[in-house]
């Protein structure tokens, strides 16, 4: 269809719609919300809703919320009960418009019996967009096979308070890396035929202190160059073609009324033309919980005006108080008209204005739909080639954060213990023998099975105690707790230090719970008052430490804990942020060797349990100084990762001394693999700004190159640096390029820099938009291996 057909069907309906019926395509509707048994969403039994479904299908319906996200169901099952919704749909209404149906999947769809991947901030530690975005594409090829066209994810949110429960959700503390990762991610949902959705715009990962939906405080200057770069990226690179507001208000101003930032920015400077999507009740909350709306009709009209086009999870706002403000004249109609011309248009794209459109999704098509019961378990979401990429994604993101040579523990090693007797190794600690240790607040079992007692997980996922039985069968593998994740007990520490010290290597299993509003101690509304290991799993820590036995600590987190004195003291530290269902087998391998550890630091492992908020995003005297007596200094920096291999580097080298701040410099080394066997090393270019008209931080990620190499192999990495990538927003808020000196850096981290290269910018001051260059040319050209000798 050309895009004036497109238009002028768009148009006709647009013509032909009552009031009543040009609204109700701007909401969802969340059926069966109130059965669910447990909150999934803010507020989401405050609202006093009470729908009549089939009263308001005459009208038409704009989406339905989670057919399959709100309790567990067989995929076959749900995907005929939501394809006899949509008949019902277009069948009560006048135009027969299909509702687009909506699911979460920041982690793999959430649907029961779905594939749990890594969670986001495990992506950022893989600094690996190709296999992110070959995930988004199963992803969305899982949706829309059972009939579901838009996923609600990646979250773009720059962590800048690691104490904010949301930190799971994120890639990561850097503005470059959640923006490559996160907009790989979105083409492979977007190539699969699915709306991929951005959130959450903006602001929400800056709040005060790191609680969930406190205020923001922060300047245009922090908003402009760390908050919303990843947003302009996945916009302008990504074919995005919906986004969802924030929460939080910044210096007052709710984001879900906002005409500044939803229209002035997103649509009128960056071209965006998708459609914007209300965050759960965030429309509601302009009145509920801002204080920003007198009346339910003020807060419809607030969000329209600033360019919210569709109100979710299920209509509260957007239905009779709207309509009754449209009638009284307080809301012109051409608001309305401006909405739904977005939302006909997308759903015209989707092919739901289309006379052929079937509501029978793929998996049920030429099926015989007559008995249901014999659909039950022919669907699955979790097929052998779902699992493989889930382990490839674990097996790139177990950070190895540190190593005195313990590990790895092969098997040879383990085999046979003093007098020949076998290895006894001793598996402690509360996320040992858990399997929900693996999974993040917005996997399924954790948002929805958990609240549903009795009902199975839906998926197998092996517990790092199986694993590491597995990966060392002929060793003795015995387990205690010692203590749980928060519960504070320590009466079980004791065994656990007996069985440490009768053991030849012990592995450490801590760190999260993953839930919702205060039922874990990560995940939504779940936000930590200090960066301390939850409960008594310090305690735990230093006895075992005490026992004397080489412990290697396994972190199962949503986010970094300072680990005291274990970050000296540990035969070995491993990061594992919630690695989904085949984690297990991942953190096993990288133990045994049999899996060469790649993954990086996706954010900053603290010293002290109290420098919050901290980033390496800093400026000098929001480093350790001699004015301040706190030092904020990580224990281990971003982008940190060791390796069982050797990699040597060759000094980094430019093309030029200077150039215009319209110039360019092409900058390379050569990485060798100097060790035994294969590996992958990230090359890390950073740049520093000595000189800058307002104060900047010391340096800042720019690119990345993850080389993957075998023994005695070498890459050539070349990095074409535009000018544009040294702008910032200046003391007027324009976004410029100002001359000076700049020190490009490679760097193994942030804070570990092998090499560098000086250049010049020379000329006048530049300004850049939305049209600069957003990341460097990056290449990597491997030699052939080198021969087996």
């Amino acid at each position: 269809m050309t895009g004036v057909q497109h238009s002028s069907r768009v148009d006709d309906l647009i013509e032909a719609m009552s009031l009543e019926e040009k609204i109700a395509q701007l909401y969802g509707v969340w059926v069966g919300a109130s059965e669910n048994g447990g909150d999934v969403a803010p507020h989401q039994h405050d609202m006093d809703n009470e729908i009549d479904f089939d009263a308001l299908l005459p009208s038409g319906l704009g989406q339905l919320t989670r057919p399959f996200g709100t309790k567990p169901i067989d995929a076959a099952l749900g995907a005929l009960s939501l394809a006899r919704t949509q008949q019902r749909i277009r069948e009560a209404s006048r135009f027969g418009i299909p509702a687009l149906a909506h699911e979460e999947c920041l982690a793999g769809f959430a649907a029961w019996g779905a594939t749990a991947y890594p969670v986001p901030l495990s992506w950022g530690a893989t600094f690996d967009p190709e296999l992110i975005e070959q995930m988004g594409r199963r992803i969305g090829d899982d949706l829309r096979s059972v009939g579901v066209h838009q996923g609600l994810a990646p979250v773009l949110d720059v962590v800048r308070d690691a104490r904010w429960g949301r930190v799971e959700e994120t890639i990561g503390e850097d503005p470059h890396l959640v923006a490559t990762t996160a907009t790989a991610y979105v083409r492979g949902v977007e190539a699969a035929g699915v709306v991929a959705t951005l959130k959450h715009f903006v602001g929400y990962s800056a709040s005060k202190a790191g609680r969930n939906l406190a205020p923001v405080s922060i300047g245009p200057r922090e908003v402009a160059d760390v908050l919303l770069p990843p947003f302009e990226m996945a916009v302008r690179e990504s074919g995005v073609r919906s986004v969802m507001n924030a929460y939080t208000d910044i210096d007052g101003v709710p984001s879900a009324a906002d005409r500044a930032l939803l229209t002035d920015l997103l649509r009128e400077e960056w071209g965006f033309e998708g459609t914007v999507v209300a965050d759960y009740f965030s429309i509601a909350f302009l009145k509920l919980l801002h204080g920003a709306a007198e009346t339910w009709g003020d807060a419809a009209a607030a969000a329209l005006e600033a360019g919210i086009d569709v109100e979710l999870p299920t209509v509260k706002t957007f239905g009779e108080p709207l309509r009754r403000a449209v009638e009284e004249g307080a809301v012109p109609i051409d608001l309305i008209d401006t909405a739904l011309r977005r939302v006909l248009r997308q759903k015209d794209d989707l092919g739901l204005l289309d006379e052929s459109w079937s509501p029978i999704p793929p998996v049920l098509a030429g099926r015989d739909l007559t008995d249901p019961e014999a659909l039950r378990g022919t669907v699955d979401l979790d097929p052998t080639e779902n699992r493989v990429l889930a382990a490839k994604l674990a097996e790139e993101a177990v950070v190895l954060v540190r190593n005195d040579g313990t590990l790895p523990l092969s098997a040879a090693s383990l085999d046979a213990g003093p007098s020949g007797r076998p290895a006894r190794i001793a598996v402690i600690g509360p996320n040992a023998d858990e399997p929900y240790a693996m999974l993040g607040c917005y996997s399924f079992p954790t948002h929805v099975v958990s609240q549903h007692p009795g009902v199975e997980i839906g998926i197998s996922i092996p517990t790092l105690l199986d694993a590491v039985r597995a990966e060392f069968p002929r060793a003795h593998v015995t387990h205690v707790r010692g203590t749980s994740v928060d519960g504070g007990e320590r009466d079980g520490i004791p065994e656990a230090v007996a069985l440490a010290a009768e053991s030849d290597v012990v592995i450490l299993a801590l760190g999260d719970r993953a839930g919702l509003f205060g039922r874990g101690t990560s995940g939504e509304g779940c936000d930590a008052e200090s960066l301390a290991l939850p409960g008594a799993q310090q305690q735990l820590v230093d006895a075992v430490l005490d026992a004397g036995t080489p412990a290697a600590l396994v972190l199962l987190a949503g986010r970094p804990y300072a680990l005291g004195r274990a970050t000296d003291e540990a035969a070995a530290i491993v990061e594992a942020f919630f690695l989904g269902e085949e984690g297990a087998a991942a953190i096993a391998g990288v133990l045994s060797g049999r899996v060469n550890p790649s993954g990086r630091l996706p954010v900053s492992v603290p010293a002290t349990t109290g420098a919050q908020p901290s980033t390496y995003l800093a400026p000098p005297l929001a480093r350790a100084n001699d004015v301040s007596n706190i030092d904020p200094t990580a224990s281990y920096p971003f982008g940190h990762g060791l390796s069982y291999t050797s990699f040597d580097w060759t000094a980094l080298t430019g093309d030029v001394e200077s150039t215009g701040t319209d110039g360019s410099v092409e900058l390379t080394l050569e990485v060798t693999n100097t060790g035994g066997r294969a590996g992958a090393d990230i090359v890390q270019l950073y740049l520093h700004d000595p000189a800058a008209s307002v104060v900047r931080p010391v340096q800042r990620l720019i690119g990345y190159a993850r080389v993957t190499l075998e023994p005695g192999q070498s890459a050539r990495v070349r990095f074409g640096v535009p000018a544009d990538l040294a702008s910032f927003t200046g003391r007027d808020l324009r976004r410029i390029v100002e001359p000076g000196e700049l020190v490009l850096s490679a760097g193994r981290s942030s804070g570990d820099l092998v090499s560098s290269w000086t250049v010049r910018l020379t000329g006048p001051v530049r300004e850049v938009g939305h049209d600069r260059a957003l990341a460097p040319e990056v290449q990597v050209a491997a030699s052939a291996p080198a021969p087996v000798v």
